[in-house]
């Protein structure tokens, strides 16, 4: 087994490796003016503070380094994980602490925010683990600077307005909705909203004076005509609460009868996050808000925000969501913490924003390391084709996680469950169970490279592997074509524990070579989405729902044909069954449905029933955290 390198840790370690909180709380962070100032290059009047620990970066900075050169892109994935999570955050950030604290590159974490969702439920938080943390670790698992919440507020301010409308043009005739829609001033003139002129202009309507509408204009102004059966668009909140999955709403006497069927998501899965997450800019963002479509009329045609007046108001409550928060690791190397789209509706990925802002920091010589949400088929596949398009950044380096523990499960070994304790098998050796479990990481390996991006493989090692099971592992990794492959022990080490993956890192950047997409998204949608199913899955083929098929006819019909594709489908297996592990090959992928999320820029198909409200298990993460009165030390979080 090939050597690893044995470095001091510049943290106190301690073995057993106390509880995540714990060791989050026994160091003292570095003021956040030093992270900015020193660790990032950031210049006094380019962040603004949010207390002693977090601050917002201003965009401005990007004017002022437009022109500089890119550091190194380097983006981490994982294999098909067990429901326990596999440590692509702790990797993450155990990589970015070898590379800043050990090796004295300079060097930037870009991670998503963490969903209050999975933080009291039941996989915990996301600030990394063991000794490769975000700190506060509190504070990023909690309200940080206030982004989802703004998000959850924009989308509700949406989904009202989409109600008001229905119910007011229910109420009013052509010219009493005209009146209240486009009011006299003092003077008696009548004038549209900024936004009202681009729908005057979708409409063919070459007008801009509201009295020179005729009555059929008018009519056709005035009336959005939202049919109630194709509203798109739910409300949201940050919690796990299956009993909001589905709703009625207009139950009250004054809604006049109109009560109709609707739901609650996760605010993550919010198209306004994925809109937060994929905008290069205030104004990007402000676009991609309006034409975001909520609804179709009972014509079939779209419906969008702005069509209801509501995106400059939607990209206010964001204004300040848009700059990215700056944080650090436990051994104080910079952190930008921005956005956080649910995995599988979405892409899965932080912002664009915060990567192309911190490629510009780090400079030629430094590093930005951004995870992709999920197992590589679902993260890394998205950030390839949709974050990449979106950005125009390109990766010199991929890192798949793996762990011997998930490729025990791969190869044959019983269900891991989470909340109960592991079996036998996946605590005591068993070399044959690992090496059928690593057609997985073979797989993952082979379609990360279609990218032509060199990949390392990072083996997070826990205490139960044995030896010969990570070389197993390490053999099978370098046989499928990895650059190189790792083990690391950066969760009981900090970054002294990921030394050997971070020199793997750099060697695999200094390469060079090239980048290309899976798919031409000029292509019809059908191609698009079987390029990713046997490219990248192992399917033979792919099925259509009806639903499907008319999906697809519509949204070529509308033009959205040339959106890349986003697949929501199980995390848990190249599959749409999450019992097929390993690599499954030669079944057909079912298409049960197609939506577009048209302001953040893509299609998702839907591979199964994909739950976008968690629910809370029996137990819930909440029930070991708490505050200490005393001292308002808070407890228990994971």
């Amino acid at each position: 087994m090939a050597t690893t390198t044995e470095v001091k840790p510049l943290l106190p370690v301690k073995d057993p490796v106390p509880a995540d909180i714990d060791i989050a709380q026994s160091i003292k962070p570095k003021h956040i003016s030093q992270i900015a100032e020193v660790g990032l290059g950031l210049l006094p009047d380019e962040y603004e503070l949010y207390g002693p620990t977090k601050a917002k970066v201003k965009l401005s900075v990007k004017d002022r380094l437009k022109d500089a050169p890119n550091g190194k892109y380097v983006v981490v994935g994982g294999i098909s994980p067990t429901p326990l999570g596999e440590g692509k955050s702790t990797t993450t950030v155990g990589l970015c602490q070898a590379l800043g604290a050990y090796l004295n590159k300079k060097v930037l974490t870009c991670i998503r925010q963490p969903s209050q969702g999975p933080t009291f439920g039941i996989k915990g938080g996301a600030a990394g683990g063991g000794y490769s943390q975000v700190i506060p670790m509190e504070e990023l698992n909690l309200h940080l600077t206030g982004d989802i919440h703004a998000i959850s507020a924009a989308n509700n301010l949406l989904a009202a307005a989409i109600d008001a409308r229905m119910f007011h043009e229910a109420a009013q005739k052509d010219d009493a909705l005209f009146r209240r829609l486009c009011p006299a001033d003092k003077s008696g003139k009548r004038r549209f909203a900024a936004v009202m002129l681009g729908r005057l202009q979708r409409l063919g309507i070459d007008k801009t004076d509201p009295d020179e509408l005729t009555p059929e204009e008018v009519s056709r102004f005035v009336r959005l005509d939202i049919d109630p059966d194709a509203v798109m668009w739910r409300r949201v909140v940050d919690i796990n609460d299956r009993f909001l999955r589905g709703i009625s709403v207009g139950q009250g006497p004054e809604e006049r009868g109109m009560e109709r069927k609707t739901g609650f998501d996760i605010s993550v899965a919010s198209e306004i996050m994925a809109v937060l997450a994929l905008a290069s800019d205030l104004s990007d963002m402000r676009q991609r808000l309006g034409r975001m479509v909520v609804a179709a009329d009972r014509q079939g045609r779209p419906v969008t925000a702005d069509d209801l007046g509501v995106g400059g108001a939607l990209t206010v409550m964001l204004k300040d969501a848009i700059e990215p928060t700056i944080m650090q690791t436990l051994e104080a190397t910079p952190v930008l913490v921005h956005a956080g789209p649910f995995a599988n509706i979405a892409h899965g990925n932080s912002s664009v924003i915060a990567d192309q802002i911190g490629l510009k920091l780090v400079g030629p010589d430094g590093y930005v390391v951004t995870e992709a949400g999920f197992g590589a088929d679902i993260g890394l596949e998205k950030f390839m084709n949709i974050k990449c398009r979106a950005s125009g950044l390109a990766p010199d380096a991929a890192v798949i996680v793996a762990t011997v523990r998930a490729l025990k499960m791969h190869g044959g070994g019983p269900p891991v469950v989470a909340g109960t304790p592991l079996p036998h098998a996946y605590l005591s050796p068993d070399v044959d169970l690992v090496t059928a479990g690593c057609a997985n990481l073979a797989r993952h390996i082979e379609n990360t490279r279609k990218y032509e991006v060199p990949v390392v493989v990072a083996i997070n090692a826990f205490a139960s592997d044995s030896k010969e099971e990570l070389e197993a592992v390490r053999s099978a990794a370098l046989a499928a074509g990895a650059s190189a492959a790792v083990v690391t022990r950066h969760h009981a080490l900090g970054g002294a524990g990921a030394v050997d993956l971070a020199q793997a890192v750099v060697a695999a950047c200094s390469g060079g070579g090239g980048f290309k997409y899976l798919y031409d998204a000029e292509l019809p949608i059908k191609d698009k989405i079987e390029a990713i199913a046997c490219g990248t899955y192992g399917a033979s083929g792919v099925s259509y729902s009806p639903e499907a098929e008319a999906a697809i006819a519509k949204f070529s019909a509308m033009g959205f044909d040339k959106l890349p594709i986003c697949m929501a489908k199980t995390q848990y297996s190249f599959s749409h069954d999450a019992t097929l592990k390993g690599a499954p090959s030669g079944y057909v992928l079912p298409i049960r449905d197609v939506r577009a999320s048209v302001g953040a820029g893509f299609l998702y198909p839907l591979v199964g029933n994909m739950m976008t409200m968690p629910g809370l298990p029996t137990r819930p993460c909440f029930y070991d955290i708490d505050i200490d009165p005393e001292t308002g030390r808070i407890l228990g979080l994971s």
